[in-house]
């Protein structure tokens, strides 16, 4: 089975189990109770900050949209609920996961899951700003 992780540790939520339901936007808009699963090449939308849960899926490793996607999601729309990533996530993208506003993967089976959570917290500190943390770290540094 698929190991989900959330917020740095392995978890098990509903949404994984298949008990809660993952809704294309057109079903969810009907039932925005539901978590809602957008392809990569989705476009954002208001309301979608309304959802408990977005799944984003990556169809392969090397197809990055889905990264900008949960990035705009989190900045320009404000979505606070569980932001996921499904579908092909290797455990080198955990980093960039996390800097770009996602709280929780599925790692698929046969995934290393130890590599993946140390991958949550490869860094301390950032020069860059994120969707996690927009201050650079210029600005936090005392003179």
């Amino acid at each position: 089975m698929p190991t989900l992780i959330k917020d740095g540790a392995v978890a098990t939520d509903a949404w994984l189990t298949g008990k809660a339901s993952l809704l294309a936007p057109d079903e969810w808009r009907q039932n925005p109770a539901a978590g809602l699963l957008l392809q990569v090449d989705s476009e954002p939308e208001e309301g979608f900050a309304k959802a408990p849960v977005i799944a984003i899926h990556f169809p392969e490793f090397k197809d990055g949209r889905g990264l900008s996607l949960g990035a705009l999601l989190r900045s320009r729309y404000g979505f606070k609920g569980d932001l996921r990533a499904v579908g092909d996530v290797h455990h080198d993208l955990a980093h960039y996961l996390i800097r770009c506003g996602f709280s929780s993967f599925v790692l698929p089976d046969g995934r290393s899951v130890d590599v993946a959570l140390r991958g949550t917290q490869v860094y301390s500190h950032y020069y860059q700003g994120s969707v996690r943390d927009p201050e650079p770290l210029y600005r936090k540094a005392s003179r």
